[in-house]
């Protein structure tokens, strides 16, 4: 294809991206799509600095391509556990501690790493590039990025936050539709507030912006990477389609999940999180969203994922989060390498 400028940004020879998958992640897949020609992904969220640097670490070897590793950057809302009393919300979780056999955790010191740290450790392995999810990425981390080649890459859930994210310096940006599964990563405004599609958001951003756009959110087949291409985007970054693949980390129930949903089958939750999300509702979605107590971020998530770690072990797919986008019913194949190939057959010549 002709020159392309993500291709270039971040030399490579497909403009296709895995979509980072926090807490689904794996070596094996984003080596794979890496491999492939493709930008792997691997999503950091929640991992210690130590655990970040073995991961990269990992990654290198597995493959000798570039690749992305994402975090999420605080809002300032997040909740210290001395913030929050999780009482009434455990209650409502006490039947799946129950069914996997764990009791009702106490609350750790902290929920999650201290995302400073975190960034640190990432630039740090000097990744081929870094992606980031709600919100700007600091001016220290920019400059670091830049004086050591990492690209950074920001995702926009609206104009305005595209906007914003240019503003902030950031190399390229995902323009990412409701359609996408997992967190709606909204930084301006609440999510509901910019619940924005795929077909209507990408043309917008790329008006908007001069950097590159990638376009994310139901793009499972070649149809939506031509579909992407003429909106204007310069690379897709495709989520659904690769956590369906044997070498993603979902369970065999999160697999089986994607391929039984239907376009209508998905819902925008707080349920499991307590940040908005798209996945499908089963039995803890809906028993969390009837008890009426979910705990704020990251408490919610922390608590639920106490007994989702265990659910996951256990293939209790009716236990776990699990995230599926709209165009679902569109994927085909269980293999990265078929994933792939469908995808590139619609880029442009």
């Amino acid at each position: 294809m002709a020159t392309n400028p993500i291709c270039d940004l971040l030399n490579i020879s497909s403009p296709i991206i895995l979509g980072p998958f926090g807490g689904l992640s794996s070596v094996e897949l984003t080596a794979a799509v890496s491999t492939l020609g493709g930008l792997g992904s691997y999503g950091l969220y929640g991992y210690s600095p130590e655990r970040i640097s073995a991961t990269i670490a990992e990654l290198r070897e597995a493959t000798s391509q570039p690749f992305a590793v994402n975090l999420w950057l605080p809002t300032g809302e997040e909740v210290a556990p001395s913030e929050v009393e999780l009482g009434r919300a455990a209650d409502v979780l006490a039947p799946f501690f129950g069914e996997v056999g764990l009791p009702i955790p106490a609350p750790p010191e902290q929920f999650l790493p201290d995302p400073d740290a975190q960034l640190e450790a990432a630039l740090e392995a000097k990744p081929a590039a870094l992606s980031l999810v709600f919100g700007v990425p600091p001016a220290w981390v920019r400059a670091r990025a830049r004086e050591q080649g990492t690209a950074i890459i920001g995702t926009a859930t609206t104009v305005a936050e595209a906007e914003a994210l240019e503003a902030g310096g950031v190399d390229a940006i995902v323009a990412t539709g409701f359609e996408a599964a997992g967190h709606r990563t909204a930084f301006l405004a609440e999510p509901e507030a910019g619940l924005v599609g795929t077909f209507s958001l990408v043309p917008q951003v790329v008006d908007a912006v001069d950097v590159p756009v990638i376009a994310a959110g139901g793009i499972a087949d070649r149809r939506g990477v031509r579909a992407a291409f003429a909106l204007g985007a310069s690379a897709v970054q495709v989520g659904t389609a690769f956590l369906a693949a044997r070498e993603s980390a979902a369970s065999p129930a999160h697999r089986d999940a994607i391929r039984r949903s239907s376009a209508e089958g998905t819902v925008l939750t707080r349920a499991m999180s307590g940040r908005l999300s798209r996945g499908v509702a089963n039995r803890a979605v809906q028993a969390i969203e009837a008890g009426e107590e979910i705990a704020p971020f990251p408490a919610q998530n922390w608590l639920t994922g106490q007994f989702r770690a265990e659910a996951a072990r256990r293939n209790l797919g009716e236990l776990q989060s699990l995230w599926v986008g709209q165009s679902a019913p569109l994927v085909k194949f269980d293999d990265a390498g078929q994933v792939f190939a469908e995808l590139r057959a619609g880029l442009p010549g």
